[in-house]
């Protein structure tokens, strides 16, 4: 069975049009506020690649547990994984705004401070940047790998390229796991490099996966309503939306811990970071962030009939993006801009990065057949019911 996706020169528009108001946001915010223009920068550089990197995670995870029910569906988390080459670049320019996003990399803070000069080693342009190209050469390599033997796997059949793909796999998890820990750490926790969590790799890692998770079921769903994946039921949306619970569960956690032991130890140079944002709209952002990623898809997706209904997972799902925006902003705005601004060149900014996202998604969608042809679990996804 073969079914092809193709790419509509309506929405090669749509993705064209984001894009331009994104560039137009950026070029008018480095006039008007740079160091406003760099945060967002981060900000939606973040976002999207951690949806690339949960995405990555998911589809290895699928091959390791040998999981029938999303056999139909790996092309999608696979076009999603291909966004990392664009990311990478991405990251590279974000040289030229370092100053104005990281403490750390001015010199003249760094020589009358004793504790950023104790973290140097690691906290400095030259080596930041080598992690930087590190992490993002595993990504694409071990992305792009298993996508060649998935599409070899399309031309052969067999277990040969299944298997390989397994193993593969088995070794991508641990390195997305370690790699985007540290890259979470460099990227959100070094914003304010006096602050140190234990946990706050952990739940960076969580929420990317969470949120990927989500945006895999989107895109499913809108296919689905375009008329692919004909053979997708109510049992698939009911897998999905599993994952989606309980990888807010899971961030509910590691959120909760973080915040419940820094305040029970009540260490100074723990405290500060959610002394900071305890003021005016970051205080409302702080119980929005737990509503949004942790108390709706929890309660919403917890009955049965809702987390196996389109109708429902929808408006959950789109309300977890803006929990993602909102978690990211929560850091990044009281360490780079300080004061809460939320205007024009936010929201243009995002729809740039995200029709640059969907285009990178669209087309890569759509360069190969939509559903896995030769994949051994195939007739299991397209028959799973439960």
């Amino acid at each position: 069975m073969e079914e092809r996706f193709v790419v509509s020169n309506r929405f090669k528009l749509i993705t064209y049009a984001l894009m331009g108001i994104g560039v137009v946001s950026f070029a008018l915010g480095f006039i008007f506020d740079a160091e406003r223009t760099w945060a967002n920068y981060l900000l939606n550089n973040y976002y999207f690649v951690s949806l690339a990197v949960g995405a990555a995670f998911f589809g290895a995870i699928q091959y390791i547990t040998q999981s029938g029910w999303s056999a139909m569906f790996k092309r999608v988390p696979e076009a999603m994984a291909a966004y990392f080459p664009i990311a990478a670049v991405l990251f590279l320019i974000m040289f030229f705004g370092m100053h104005s996003i990281f403490e750390w990399t001015h010199e003249d803070v760094v020589q009358h401070d004793h504790l950023l000069q104790h973290k140097s080693p690691y906290l400095n342009i030259p080596f930041f940047f080598i992690r930087v190209v590190i992490f993002f050469a595993v990504w694409i390599i071990m992305s792009k790998l298993l996508r060649k033997l998935s599409l070899q796997e399309d031309e052969v059949g067999g277990m040969v390229y299944f298997e390989k793909s397994e193993l593969y796999s088995k070794i991508f998890i641990f390195i997305i796991a370690f790699s985007f820990s540290l890259f979470s750490v460099d990227m959100l926790m070094s914003l304010d490099p006096h602050w140190f969590s234990t946990l706050f790799a952990g739940k960076s890692f969580i929420a990317g996966f969470m949120h990927a998770n989500s945006i895999i079921a989107l895109i499913v769903i809108l296919l689905s309503r375009k008329g692919y994946f004909k053979q997708m039921n109510r049992s698939h949306l009911h897998d999905f939306t599993r994952y989606i619970f309980m990888a807010s569960i899971v961030w509910g956690y590691f959120n909760f811990a973080e915040f419940m032991l820094i305040w029970y130890g009540n260490i100074p140079e723990e405290t500060s970071w959610f002394v900071h944002r305890w003021h005016g709209a970051y205080k409302v952002l702080f119980f929005a962030n737990i509503i949004l990623n942790w108390g709706i898809p929890f309660l919403a997706l917890m009955p049965r009939k809702t987390s196996r209904g389109k109708r429902y997972m929808f408006p959950v799902i789109l309300l977890l993006i803006i929990g993602q925006y909102t978690e990211l902003y929560y850091i990044i705005w009281p360490s780079t801009v300080h004061e809460a601004k939320f205007g024009l060149l936010e929201i243009g900014t995002f729809l740039g990065f995200a029709g640059l996202f969907s285009w990178v998604v669209a087309t890569t969608l759509a360069k190969a057949s939509l559903v896995p042809k030769n994949h051994p679990y195939l007739e299991e996804s397209i028959h799973h019911h439960f």
